[in-house]
């Protein structure tokens, strides 16, 4: 038997608890570079430096996933963040808990469109990526280092991701 898991919209109010949603609306900005660049500023807090570790700067590369869709494990990064950055308009779906002891009850699920990215939090609970509709190329800023940085567990029972609350928007 599987649950359902509604999925809404981000905001940056929503999401708060397991990071930040990367965006230019709403971003601090101001011209640099004599005006001719207008920086958007500090736009997540990357931690990665815990036991020694440094900045990882990847691209994953996100097959389509057809929905309905059972989530059926969670990891999270203990020792760092892991920000996700589409490099061309995407529409992804993110799926987390917040950090600490797994608590499935606190489960939820957020549709992400556009050129939006997320950082989740040092030790959020969070699905692997789920790109909807075409392969989807991520910039992703993630920590490197010695020690062992995901736990990964299996779900007692599977959580289902239907289309219906993306037509619904």
């Amino acid at each position: 038997m599987s649950h359902v898991l509604r999925i809404e919209p981000i905001t940056r109010a929503a999401f708060a608890p397991f990071g930040d949603v990367i965006t230019l609306e709403g971003a601090r900005h101001f011209p640099i570079n004599g005006g001719t660049t207008e920086r958007y500023h500090d736009l997540a807090a990357i931690d990665v430096g815990e036991a020694g570790g440094r900045p990882l700067l990847n691209v994953f590369r996100g097959q389509p996933r057809a929905l309905p869709f059972e989530v059926t494990m969670m990891e999270r990064h203990p020792l760092g963040s892991q920000a996700f950055i589409p490099l061309g308009p995407a529409r992804y779906l993110v799926v987390v808990a917040p950090a600490g002891r797994f608590d499935e009850r606190q489960l939820r699920a957020f549709a992400v469109e556009g050129t939006v990215g997320v950082n989740y939090a040092r030790g959020v609970w969070h699905h692997p990526l789920i790109a909807l509709d075409a392969v989807a190329d991520f910039l992703v800023i993630d920590r490197g280092g010695r020690e062992p940085n995901c736990d990964e567990i299996e779900l007692a029972a599977p959580y289902r991701l239907g289309a219906g609350d993306l037509a619904a928007r």
